[in-house]
């Protein structure tokens, strides 16, 4: 099925590249799946278990709502209309206290499908500021999809935080997709404002020596980065691992003009 949410860097353009170095077998895998986002890969293979993680609370507070309440979704977003005003005092309300878990999952839903350009972007205060997106009858509640999703995350462990519990939770023969916020190919490129802080270098050295406990334990992953120097060298030297570029479009700018074509690298120890 199609992702619930658009999301920057979403993989719906590589998936089938991505799943390609999966094992044929990979359906009857568990899954893990630590920087999350809008889950293209998860949501394109459905896999029966495993779990699912990403840093942002709102964001998997969303995941959450579908798997446990989705009827209860469905009705708070159906109240949302698409209209400017309605959309800035939702973004207000999105943005204060006292919020159900139900709400604050129906407003995300709400600003991810009316927000201009899809994107989730928030301030030093952790306020979500993306001004209202102009589209020809957007669709906001999908309720067919919403109750598929929720049939397919009822058997995923739905987590809030480091990537490093794939330590814990992966076992051996399991699958995993890592697709962290990608290394900055230019000093304008950087995109990891969607959560308060960001990732360093540092945290690429932490996941790829995360990468190679996973390679130890029997574990197949596959990792998705930008095409730096930086990552290669990284990864470059690492036995078993192999380094596959893709050349993709860059969609999250704001202008339309100014999404060039760069390079995609994928990582994984499938062969």
């Amino acid at each position: 099925m199609r992702p619930l949410l658009k999301w920057a860097g979403g993989k719906r353009a590589l998936v089938k590249q991505i799943t390609g170095l999966f094992p044929s077998d990979y359906k009857g895998r568990r899954f893990h799946e630590p920087f999350f986002g809008g889950g293209a890969v998860f949501f394109y293979i459905e896999p029966r278990g495993g779990s699912l993680n990403d840093i942002n609370l709102r964001l998997m507070n969303f995941y959450r709502v579908v798997r446990d309440r989705p009827r209860e979704l469905i009705e708070e977003a159906r109240q949302y209309r698409y209209d400017e005003d309605e959309y800035y005092r939702l973004r207000d309300r999105f943005n204060s206290k006292g919020l159900t878990e139900v709400e604050e999952a129906a407003l995300l839903l709400y600003l991810n499908k009316t927000a201009y350009n899809g994107l989730y972007r928030v301030n030093s205060r952790g306020e979500f500021n993306v001004p209202f997106g102009r589209y020809r009858k957007p669709t906001i509640v999908h309720p067919r999809s919403i109750l598929k999703a929720n049939r397919l995350l009822k058997n995923v462990e739905i987590r809030c935080g480091d990537f490093s519990y794939l330590t814990d939770a992966a076992k051996e023969g399991d699958l995993c997709y890592l697709d962290p916020p990608y290394h900055p190919s230019s000093e304008t490129a950087n995109f990891t404002d969607y959560a308060k802080g960001g990732f360093e270098l540092a945290d690429q050295e932490r996941l790829r020596d995360l990468c190679v406990e996973l390679d130890k334990r029997g574990v197949i992953f596959v990792l998705s980065n930008s095409r730096t120097d930086a990552i290669r060298r990284l990864y470059r030297g690492v036995a078993g691992f192999r380094m596959i570029s893709l050349r993709t479009k860059r969609m999250i700018s704001s202008k339309v003009s100014s999404r060039s074509s760069g390079y995609d690298l994928l990582i994984t120890n499938s062969h």
